[in-house]
């Protein structure tokens, strides 16, 4: 019977252990704050690297003008070692994410990296006096506009709805 005794006293401490390990641990999750929100993305002004590109750029660079103070500009850079590689990130106003690329590289390949994937539809787009190509299948949509003299192409891209994509398009200056 002894022996009985000592595999009761070891199991019971074991059912001991694990709920206090389960009590610590809901003490930690219910006031250790933390927090499921995605981060606020910090707003980038890119006036000075527009400028840049628009100087040195083969093409007209786009940028959009009258957006509401809700579209946030997160990202900008230019490349003009890369085919004249011109980005603008932004976040809508739901979050959401949309972005213009422009470039000279190889319009396919070119839609295919800033659409990550994307592959043109024959669906059109009329904005802004301008056609633009509606491309889907890849992780963003997009609407294309090649440059009419053929040396660019822009895309507006991003996890946003066509809508939104519509939206930054219409209010591209391409100066």
């Amino acid at each position: 019977m002894a022996g009985s005794n000592g595999k009761q006293k070891t199991v019971r401490d074991m059912v001991l252990s694990l709920a206090l390990i389960v009590v610590a641990a809901t003490v930690v999750y219910l006031f250790i704050p933390h927090d499921d929100h995605a981060p606020d993305l910090k707003r980038v002004d890119y006036r000075v690297e527009l400028l840049t590109a628009r100087r040195a750029a083969s093409y007209p660079v786009a940028a959009p003008e009258g957006l509401p103070e809700a579209w946030k500009a997160t990202s900008v850079r230019f490349r003009g070692d890369d085919f004249d590689a011109w980005h603008l990130g932004f976040q809508a106003p739901d979050g959401q994410y949309v972005t213009i690329e422009q470039s000279t590289q190889k319009r396919a390949v070119f839609i295919d990296e800033a659409s990550q994937g994307g592959k043109p539809t024959d669906t059109t787009e009329e904005i802004g006096g301008r056609t633009w190509i509606r491309c889907s299948g890849g992780r963003y949509d997009a609407l294309v506009l090649q440059d009419r003299t053929g040396g660019s192409t822009t895309v507006v891209a991003g996890t946003g709805s066509f809508t939104q994509l519509k939206a930054m398009a219409a209010a591209l200056d391409l100066a």
